[in-house]
């Protein structure tokens, strides 16, 4: 099975911003059609590292 595409800096910006504004991991996902996995992926790191950012 092929690897998906990854998201844009926008898709990662948004995702902060909807998890700064107190929306669930589920409502994030649902407005922005992303996996939750993914969602929750992009919350931990943002927290760990101060940055969502594709790292390499």
């Amino acid at each position: 099975m092929g690897r998906s595409q990854e998201l844009s800096e926008f898709q990662h910006g948004t995702t902060i911003g909807c998890h700064l504004c107190k929306k669930a991991i589920r409502d994030i996902s649902l407005l922005l059609n992303i996996p939750r996995s993914t969602v929750s992926g992009i919350i931990t790191k943002w927290k760990q590292l101060g940055t969502a950012a594709t790292q390499p």
